[in-house]
């Protein structure tokens, strides 16, 4: 708001009321999206009439968020806090099965929080920028950060990146911006060696990405979902490690001892968990992707919603019977709250 009234974009607020709306509004107080005043603070003087479609939009938006947090994320964390707080413990399929999950949990949790922040928005009358945008069918590095977490990328783009010039200077300056956009943004998530890293990677991967542009635009597109879903995961352990120590060692024995049985009860009981809820898990992370898939242009079940009342209430009990019967209900803040 400081930034955009000094230049000029908006004016400044002379209503107390309206600005401290601005700044308190509680779906998005906490964690996100992170609104713009010219989008936020003009709704905060229309007059919002009770619109039994939008309020329902709202409510499947939040179901949906709920299922992501409480089916999918939390049961992941049983898993993932096991393997990276106890890391020398763990070698091989172990350590590749926690990080891709990893990067799953993570999702998860921010766009799930995201959904039930936008959707109780919405239910109010209030509309907030779309914050996540199926990011893991991303065919680059940079098309992933064009999809996740989209008001706080975005955010580093108008306020870091374009003031450093972005991409309107020299070859060697606008790979320098990129890399300073990105360890910035890492030590923005805390002051930790871990998260500087992180950033420093993707930082890397945009630059590699840019400088082998004609390369990768022969390959095909499978297999540029998979290496970008790759290197991104990769980072995230660095993302969620305690320790560089720890991030060392689990992608030094990534490779180590490789075997295969990832149902078996025994490599589950390894983990904490029981088999079916690994299978669980998998069956959970594949319908959050096919209904995003199938309402990749809508985001808050709208396409369901379009569809037959058997259809679309045989998702919405779906979900909620998911919810109520695989949901983790221990205490398990969501992820984004610490940063």
């Amino acid at each position: 708001y400081t930034i955009e009234v000094y230049r000029g974009r908006v004016k400044s607020e002379r209503h107390l009321g309206i600005y401290s709306l601005y700044v308190l509004f509680f779906p998005q107080l906490v964690a996100g999206p992170i609104e713009r005043p010219y989008n936020l603070m003009p709704q905060f003087y229309e007059k919002h009439e009770v619109d039994w479609g939008r309020i329902s939009s709202g409510l499947r938006l939040m179901l949906f968020g709920f299922f992501k947090k409480i089916v999918i994320a939390d049961n992941i964390a049983v898993i993932v806090d096991r393997v990276f707080n106890y890391p020398t413990q763990f070698q091989g399929l172990f350590l590749i099965f926690a990080s891709a999950l990893f990067a799953f949990q993570l999702y998860a949790d921010f766009s799930g929080y995201s959904d039930i922040a936008i959707g109780a928005a919405k239910v109010l009358g209030f509309n907030l920028m779309k914050n996540f945008n199926r990011p893991f069918a991303s065919k680059s590095i940079s098309e992933f950060w064009s999809r996740w977490n989209i008001s706080l990328s975005s955010w580093f783009r108008d306020y870091l990146y374009i003031p450093l010039g972005g991409n309107r200077v020299s070859r060697t300056r606008w790979l320098f911006n990129i890399m300073i956009a990105f360890l910035i943004s890492g030590f923005w998530h805390g002051a930790h060696w871990t998260f500087i890293v992180w950033g420093a990677l993707h930082g890397f991967y945009i630059i590699l990405e840019a400088l082998i542009a004609k390369l990768r635009g022969r390959m095909w597109n499978f297999l540029q979902v998979l290496i970008t879903f790759g290197l991104t995961t990769f980072a995230f352990i660095f993302f969620r490690a305690n320790s560089l120590k720890d991030a060392w060692y689990i992608i030094t024995h990534l490779l180590s001892g490789l075997s295969w049985g990832i149902f078996t009860e025994q490599f589950a009981r390894s983990l904490g968990v029981s088999s079916f809820i690994i299978f669980q898990i998998l069956i959970a992370i594949m319908v959050m992707e096919v209904i995003q898939f199938i309402d990749k242009n809508g985001g808050a079940l709208d396409s369901v919603s379009m569809r037959s009342p058997w259809i679309r209430w045989t998702v919405y009990n779906f979900l909620i019977l998911g919810i109520i019967f695989f949901g983790y209900f221990g205490e398990r803040p969501f992820i984004y709250f610490q940063f």
